[in-house]
């Protein structure tokens, strides 16, 4: 089983609006609600991959309780940590004909030091069921960049892998804990290591290699469209998926991350391992919601994802 935590889910509004532009009046086509945040995605996205995955993170309040309940009917095993404020709601907007998506992250409700506390001693218990963990997503306010380190070293002290997907001053203290596997894209990689806003693959394998300087075992650098590079004790590949018509990139990244973890947990190479994280990643762009995608799918564009050594 993987773990996946999500310390600050979010309830997804996710509209269609046909001809969405700002400083307008719109209606739209379509609306579906969803039980979302980084690990959430990941877990439902694990259950397509023939994985089982148990969900983490604080909830609360009415918005919470829909969560939960919401998260029970897509089939997502959890264990929440509850507190007294109120779960978030993320308004997301897709245009169909830009095929660009709006996504309004709110804060999410202010925990505290002893919310942190029972939510590290729930992860503690909940991982003697798991043989790996995904950290995901961002912190609630009252909880410091430093808890992102203390998650993983907890899950590192019972022998736990840790595969972090995060951003900001929390991506930057979860690195500095050295997880097993560090997923992130080139504009996070780039403020992590304080150089420009770069593309492209040979750009995207130097600041791989800085950032494994530090400390990390394997570093997954997504790069969107143009595929993603995986740089371990190994060796390098690059993968890039065939050309697709994305429909949204909701909860590509979070699938991404499951067929990495999926494929690790089953033992593939790690060219392997990216092979199916780009084929899990462009599945789900090809529908609305995160880490929602049919087997199917994803095994067409395994098929077609070419995977290249990097010299």
């Amino acid at each position: 089983m993987i773990l996946t935590l999500t310390p600050n889910p979010a309830f997804d509004r996710i509209q269609t609006v046909p001809g969405f532009g700002p400083g307008q009046v719109c209606r739209a086509s379509s609306l579906k609600l969803s039980a979302g945040g980084k690990g959430v995605n990941v877990a439902r996205a694990i259950h397509p991959l023939g994985g089982t995955a148990l969900c983490t993170g604080f909830l609360g309040g009415h918005t919470g309780r829909l969560f939960a309940e919401m998260a029970e009917q897509d089939g997502i095993q959890a264990q929440w940590t509850w507190i007294s404020g109120e779960t978030r709601v993320s308004p997301v907007i897709l245009c169909p004909e830009t095929g660009e998506t709006t996504v309004i992250n709110e804060a999410g409700p202010t925990v505290t030091p002893q919310d942190g506390e029972r939510l590290l001693a729930d992860v503690h218990t909940a991982a003697a069921r798991a043989t790996m963990a995904c950290v995901c997503g961002s912190l609630p306010p009252g909880l410091p960049p430093a808890f992102a380190g203390e998650i993983i070293r907890t899950l590192q002290a019972i022998r736990i892998p840790v595969f972090v997907d995060s951003s900001g001053e929390t991506l930057r203290a979860a690195a500095q804990a050295c997880p097993a596997v560090l997923k992130i894209n080139s504009a996070e990689a780039a403020a992590l290591l304080g150089w420009p806003e770069f593309q492209g693959t040979a750009t995207a394998f130097q600041a791989a290699r800085a950032i494994r300087a530090s400390g990390v075992p394997r570093v997954v650098l997504t790069l969107g469209r143009e595929g993603a590079i995986l740089l371990g004790e190994n060796g390098a590949w690059s993968a890039t998926p065939p050309p697709l018509k994305v429909l949204s990139t909701i909860g590509s990244g979070d699938s991404f991350l499951a067929g990495l973890a999926v494929s690790i947990q089953k033992g593939l190479s790690d060219p392997e391992a990216l092979r199916s994280a780009v084929a899990s990643g462009s599945a789900n762009a090809l529908s609305t919601g995160g880490g929602v995608f049919p087997r199917q799918d994803y095994e067409r564009i395994l098929a077609g994802v070419t995977v290249n050594a990097i010299g």
